[in-house]
């Protein structure tokens, strides 16, 4: 099992811009403790509006964007429609991470690949500090994905602008080893991220159920805890910050048990969606502030 020393900014081998960018996101907005707490809506787009249907109130971008304002999230993450349409009225009040790629749920996930529908002179222009990748790791479309991710990066890298890989196992052969979600697509989702050249990498929480171990290579197959599985994934992101997704929406004690783990074993921060939005604004807000407080613990 590795046992990585939580990175830092300075321990991270980046251009000027790059590093510029990354500290502001990191100590002068959210925590501003070197941890990271962004709040993301691209699920519009991968979702359509089913995962607003009940929480009506938030199908309005701008529920998002003022509950990122007073929640002090470190960023908000969108895709190019609803940055243009919505962040100049919250520019200067809460960092922007544009999305530059995103694809719908309606057509068979077999052979998932997210097109590219904007670009990282777009996010210059809105005046974004990162820019996010959705990367699917193992699809049978992976090598467009690669090609497609590494112009990404030489822009982002001409810019000066860190790019946050979304790494997403998905396909027919992660699916006979575990599943998307087993220790061993994540693990490698973490590392491929890395490979590529992502500078922060967002991750989901790995399962260790035993069922999928069995039907992960050898070497996964042996007892893990959740904390020596977040640990593993961490280490195997290496010199790419890590930040863990909320998933969807549970219990208040749930997703901060679980967050804090994460935190515990190394990650740079959390990255809460519906985890946090599909509630009320009080309750929204609520959520948001308990995170808040939770990466307020761990200053890098």
């Amino acid at each position: 099992m590795a046992n990585p020393q939580r990175i830092r900014l300075e321990d991270l081998q980046l251009s000027t811009g790059k590093k510029a960018r990354l500290h502001r996101l990191l100590y002068k907005s959210g925590p501003a403790n070197g941890t990271l707490m962004i709040l993301p809506i691209d699920q519009g787009l991968e979702h359509g509006p089913r995962d607003f249907l009940d929480a009506t109130e938030s199908g309005d971008p701008r529920f998002e964007f003022r509950l990122a304002v007073q929640a002090n999230f470190s960023a908000i993450a969108v895709q190019i429609g609803l940055a243009e349409k919505f962040y100049p009225e919250f520019a200067g009040q809460v960092p922007l991470v544009l999305k530059l790629n995103g694809k719908t749920e309606i057509p068979s996930d077999d052979a998932p690949f997210s097109p590219l529908n904007g670009t990282v002179q777009d996010a210059v222009r809105l005046g974004a500090d990162a820019v996010g990748y959705t990367l699917y790791v193992g699809s049978a479309r992976q090598d467009e994905d690669f090609r497609q991710f590494s112009e990404v990066r030489r822009d982002a890298e001409r810019y000066g602008i860190p790019v946050i890989a979304w790494a997403y196992p998905r396909g027919h052969a992660v699916d006979a080893k575990g599943g998307k979600d087993g220790l061993y697509a994540v693990d490698y989702a973490a590392r491929v991220a890395q490979e590529l050249g992502a500078d922060v990498v967002k991750l989901n929480v790995p399962s260790i159920d035993p069922a999928q171990l069995a039907k992960s290579p050898k070497g996964y197959q042996r007892e893990w805890t959740e904390t020596s599985a977040i640990a593993q994934v961490i280490g195997s992101a290496g010199r790419s910050l890590v930040i863990f997704a909320g998933g969807e929406r549970g219990t208040v004690s749930e997703t901060m048990a679980k967050a804090r783990l994460c935190l515990e074993g190394g990650a740079t921060g959390l990255i809460f969606g519906r985890s946090v939005w599909q509630r009320s604004y009080a309750e929204a807000l609520s959520v948001a502030q308990a995170a808040h407080s939770l990466l307020s613990e761990f200053s890098i």
